[in-house]
C-alpha cells in the first residue's frame, strides 16, 4: 500500500503539472477541439460570405491580424475602442481610417458564442482564424492555426505607431522591424507578399510614384491619375495586378519595377532579398508554402496565454 508521503508527492506533482499547462501553454491547432468543436467552421463561414459579399474584405482581415501582432503581440488589441482608459490603436497613423473589417469580427464573435453557447473563442483567436481563412478565400495558402491565445486589457496607440512598419521604409529599416518581432528576412519578403490582395490608398503611395526612380514610368504615370499630386488621398489603386486572388503577381510586379509602395519596392531594389523576390516570382508552390510557415511564425508573436488576459465577451471593449 502506497504511503501518505508517496500519495502527497504524486497529488502535488499533478497539481504543478495542471498549473505549468495552464500558465505555460503553448498554442495548440486543437485548442477548441473540446470546448467548442463548431468553432472553426463557424468563423470560416462568416469569413466566406464577408469575401463574397466584397472580395477586398479578406485582405482587410489579413491586415488586422498583422497590425494586431506587431503592437505587443497577437492579443487583439487592436480591436479595442478608445475609451477613458484605453488609448485605441485604430487611432494611430498606420490604423487611422485604413484599417476595417471590425464590423466582421463582431459578426464572427457574435456567430461563434452562439455556437460554443458561450464566450469561449477570444477575439485574438478570432482574428488569427479569419485571416487564413480570407486567404483561403481568395484561392491562396492555407496552414493549421495555432490557438489558444486570450484577449489584452489594454491597447497602446504610441506602440502602434512604433511598431508597424509605415510604406516608406528602406530594406534596412523593414529588416530592423521584422527582427525586432522575432522575424528574419524571408519571413519580411514573404510576409510582404500578403499584398497580392487588397489596395493602397493615394497617400502611401504618393511619393514613391512622383520622388522614386526605382519604379517602371510608365506604371507610375497610369497611377498619376489615380494619385494627383495634391488631394484625392483616400483613392485607391490594387496592390498588384491580381488583386482579387492571393498569387505569385505581387512578386513579378516588383521585378518589373511595379511595386505599388516605396517599402514594396525596396525588397527589390539591388538588395538582400532580390534572390527570394525572384524566386517567389515563378514559385507560387514554395511561396505559398512559406507564407504558410510565417503565419504561424507571426501568430506566435508574444501571445496571452493561461491565466493571462481574458476572453472578451465584446471585441470592442475590455470586460
Amino acid at each position: 500500500m502506497a504511503s501518505h508521503k508517496n500519495i502527497s508527492f504524486v497529488l502535488h506533482a499533478l497539481v504543478f503539472a495542471a498549473f505549468a499547462t495552464t500558465v505555460f501553454s503553448k498554442l495548440s491547432p486543437h485548442y477548441y477541439d473540446y470546448s467548442c468543436p463548431n468553432a472553426l467552421s463557424t468563423i470560416r463561414s462568416v469569413v466566406e460570405a464577408a469575401v463574397q459579399k466584397e472580395r477586398r474584405m479578406g485582405a482587410s482581415l489579413l491586415r488586422l491580424h498583422f497590425h494586431d501582432c506587431f503592437v505587443n503581440g497577437c492579443d487583439g488589441s487592436i480591436l479595442l475602442d478608445p475609451s477613458p482608459t484605453i488609448d485605441s490603436e485604430k487611432n494611430a497613423i498606420p490604423n487611422f481610417q485604413s484599417v476595417r473589417g471590425f464590423e466582421v469580427v463582431d459578426a464572427i464573435k457574435q456567430a461563434v458564442d452562439e455556437a460554443c453557447g458561450k464566450p469561449v473563442v477570444s477575439c485574438a483567436d478570432i482574428l488569427a482564424v479569419a485571416a487564413r481563412d480570407s486567404v483561403v478565400a481568395v484561392r491562396g495558402a492555407t496552414w493549421n492555426v495555432r490557438l489558444g491565445r486570450r484577449d489584452s486589457t489594454t491597447a497602446s496607440r504610441d506602440a502602434a505607431n512604433a511598431n508597424i512598419p509605415p510604406p516608406f521604409f528602406s530594406l534596412s529599416q523593414l529588416i530592423s522591424n521584422f527582427k525586432s518581432h522575432g522575424l528574419n528576412e524571408k519571413d519580411l519578403v514573404v510576409l510582404s507578399g500578403g499584398h497580392t490582395i487588397g489596395y493602397a490608398r493615394c497617400t502611401t503611395f504618393r511619393d514613391h510614384i512622383y520622388n522614386d526612380s526605382n519604379i517602371n514610368p510608365h506604371f507610375a504615370e497610369a497611377l498619376k491619375y489615380i494619385c494627383p499630386r495634391e488631394g484625392g488621398d483616400f483613392n485607391l489603386a490594387p496592390l498588384d495586378q491580381t488583386t482579387a486572388h492571393f498569387d505569385s503577381a505581387y512578386f513579378s510586379d516588383l521585378v518589373h519595377k511595379r511595386g505599388i509602395l516605396h517599402s514594396d519596392q525596396e525588397l527589390f531594389n539591388g538588395g538582400s532579398t532580390d534572390a527570394l523576390v525572384k524566386k517567389y516570382s515563378y514559385d507560387t508552390v514554395a511561396f505559398f508554402k512559406d507564407f504558410a510557415k510565417s503565419m504561424i511564425k507571426m501568430g506566435n508573436i508574444k501571445p496571452l496565454t493561461g491565466n493571462q488576459g481574458e476572453i472578451r465577451l465584446n471585441c470592442r471593449m475590455v470586460n
